[in-house]
């Protein structure tokens, strides 16, 4: 019995580990759709405007029509709000989709992140279907281009390129996916995953083909704040499309969203309280990200380690719990009991023939 309580001790505390570091970052708002029409969420959660419909079966959705001017776009139907609290404090997010585009020079398809007040329902076919939102006084607007022609008028690198756009279709941050040897409108399958965290400040974008591991390097790592961006303000989290001048289709297979509170202890303290009053310079801002990072890595490694302690310990407790409350096996022994010996003498008597005998 003995065995048993010291064996309970680094199971309780694996157990502990474990739902200590999965609800470390608390799920606020989530969804997933690997199959749209026969979804119990889509049509509730997620909604289709301007030109998207349905296809295949329900496993796909065509945000564009292959035509020209066409537009629209897949919404998650709730607001979400990117700062919570009493002191206000960040909340981060991850989605991810795979995607299709054919092979034409159209606008392709961006995840956006929308104001309540923009006009979600009226679109036009240029531009990923922005464009009347973007000239509303006041509206922030953030997206997330996989662009497949190339404007001059908005510095575009080429027509195969992945871009973070702010309030304007100039990106702020932009790549080529030629570097990685992708063709966005190349017809093939793709998928994407873009991350904020709210502790570091920075979004990231990955992409790489569908059936290939996520990349540890991210494509684009830009430093941005989006609790300041819209503060309490609600927006609206999506993907749009649009064809331009083209009759290009573009394709989601699949999409999923995670929203996720922060809790206090991951947030690291700046070292001088006053760099959230003064203004500082980009070099300092962009160390102050460094050792954020840094922190949050250090954390996450330490809690890591401990989980991966604690579970070799418990292996290594059930094995000598196991080998050591086996019985012992012993020949078996039969008691020994003395045994007296005695010999005697015997007399052997021959006797002489008698005289009939030897007749």
């Amino acid at each position: 019995m003995e065995k048993i309580s010291i064996l309970r001790y680094p199971l309780s505390l694996a157990f502990f580990i474990f739902c200590f570091v999965t609800t470390a970052a608390e799920q606020i708002s989530s969804f997933s759709l690997k199959k749209f029409e026969t979804n119990p969420i889509f049509g509730s959660q997620v909604a289709l405007f301007g030109d998207a419909e349905v296809v295949n079966g329900g496993y796909s959705v065509n945000v564009t029509r292959s035509s020209i001017l066409s537009a629209g776009r897949l919404m998650y139907k709730q607001p979400i709000k990117l700062v919570e609290g009493n002191p206000r404090k960040g909340v981060s997010f991850s989605t991810y989709f795979s995607f299709s585009i054919s092979p034409d020079n159209g606008d392709g398809i961006a995840f956006v992140l929308l104001p309540s007040g923009f006009p979600s329902q009226f679109l036009d076919g240029t531009s990923f279907g922005l464009s009347p939102g973007l000239g509303k006084l006041g509206s922030r607007v953030l997206a997330v281009e996989f662009d497949t022609s190339m404007d001059a008028k908005f510095a575009d690198p080429n027509g195969n390129h992945v871009g973070i756009d702010i309030d304007t279709l100039v990106s702020v941050a932009v790549s080529n996916v030629t570097s990685l040897g992708l063709v966005l409108n190349g017809g093939d399958k793709l998928h994407t995953w873009i991350d904020y965290d709210a502790s570091s400040k920075y979004l990231q974008v990955r992409l790489g083909k569908l059936g290939n591991v996520r990349p540890s390097d991210p494509l684009i790592s830009y430093p941005i704040d989006l609790s300041e961006m819209w503060k309490e303000e609600e927006v609206f989290v999506g993907l749009s499309s649009s064809t331009g001048n083209s009759s290009q289709t573009t394709t989601v297979h699949s999409w999923s969203f995670t929203l996720r509170r922060i809790p206090n202890w991951m947030h690291s303290q700046p070292l001088d309280p006053r760099a959230h009053s003064e203004p500082s310079k980009p070099l300092t801002v962009t160390v102050v990200h460094k050792k954020k990072d840094c922190v949050i890595r250090t954390l996450t490694g330490v809690i890591f380690g401990t989980a991966c302690g604690a579970l070799v310990t418990l292996i290594v407790m059930a094995l000598w719990n196991f080998f050591t409350s086996r019985p012992p096996v012993a020949p078996v022994e039969y008691p020994e009991h003395p045994v007296e010996l005695g010999y005697e003498k015997i007399r052997i008597i021959r006797e002489k023939a008698t005289t009939d005998d030897k007749k």
